[in-house]
């Protein structure tokens, strides 16, 4: 009777069966459409716009309609030396902020990582800069930094150390100021990225080196950083491109000021499209710095995956 009753069972068909083979499955597309649909409109479509407006003269109030005029953007901008004097501060600004930014954040997270008492407080409270808008930040900052009652200028008057100092006006000390200031803007996203990473990293390995007598650099050197290291290298990349990219921190605190000594590229081409009405050479601006992040992020991705690749051929 078993086998009989089997034997009538209709057989289990596998998911998908009905679907005719390598035909498009057109209930993935409808799932995807809904997160699909805001990316083209909101970030391909303003940037195909805008490298089409590269190669024009708009401008803002003209009268006459915009014409194209092919890489002549481009090579007015070649000659533009704010431009590239804003671009180099760009990079002194990104390497500036990233690399104290990656190195304070990695003492927070190794230290959150022991078991301490309230450490769940600790962890609480290093996230809260970065819960913060930036211009919420850009203005508490320029209340410390301010000339007369700003708390830093205080305490130094207390200390006797001065009778203080206009921090973000000054050409010496606008852009290491509002370096401080990115650095403790953008150090908490990086702890949170080191800390999960860290706690990934099997205990089982620590305690073995221990057993074997290795102390706590070797400890680090040996275990901590090697399972480390594939996060530290993204977060770092992202880090540098966030950072280049900066823009609303900067113009609150010191719109670019004083004498451009920190106009980032981005200040700069919003002020030669919002300011200056100059739009088709602002896009210019725009598309050369979209291709200079994109290669250095393409550059970053080769060499993550043959570090991968190298990496399995070694295991």
């Amino acid at each position: 009777m078993t086998l009989v009753t089997d034997a009538r069972r209709p057989a289990r068909r596998a998911p998908g069966a009905d679907r005719p083979p390598g035909g498009p499955d057109h209930g993935a597309w409808f799932l995807v459409l809904p997160a699909l649909i805001p990316i083209l409109v909101l970030s391909v479509g303003p940037l195909l716009y805008g490298i089409l407006l590269a190669f024009t003269d708009a401008q803002s109030g003209r009268t006459e309609p915009t014409r194209w005029i092919g890489a002549l953007n481009f090579q007015d901008l070649l000659h533009d030396t704010l431009f590239w004097e804003s671009f180099r501060i760009g990079l002194v600004w990104a390497a500036g902020v990233t690399v104290p930014q990656f190195l304070l954040a990695l003492g927070l997270a190794l230290l959150l990582d022991q078991n301490l008492r309230l450490r769940w407080l600790a962890r609480a409270l290093a996230i809260v800069p970065w819960a913060m808008p930036e211009v919420v930040v850009g203005i508490m900052w320029r209340l410390v930094y301010n000339t007369d009652a700003g708390i830093l200028n205080e305490t130094l008057r207390d200390l006797g150390l001065g009778d203080g100092h206009d921090w973000l006006s000054g050409l010496g000390t606008a852009l290491p100021a509002v370096i401080v200031v990115g650095v403790w803007a953008g150090m908490p996203q990086t702890t949170v990225a080191l800390l999960a990473g860290l706690q990934n990293t099997p205990r089982e390995l620590h305690e073995a080196a221990a057993v074997d007598g290795a102390g706590a650099w070797r400890r680090f050197r040996t275990v901590t950083w090697p399972a480390l290291r594939p996060v530290a290298l993204a977060i770092t990349a992202l880090n540098l491109i966030w950072n280049f990219n900066s823009f609303a921190l900067v113009y609150v605190l010191t719109n670019g000021g004083p004498g451009g000594r920190t106009r980032l590229p981005m200040l700069f081409a919003y002020e030669e499209a919002f300011r200056y009405g100059q739009f088709g050479y602002a896009a210019a601006m725009g598309c050369v710095l979209v291709a200079v992040i994109s290669i250095a992020l393409a550059v970053f991705l080769v060499g993550r995956l043959r570090g991968g690749a190298g990496g399995g051929d070694e295991a």
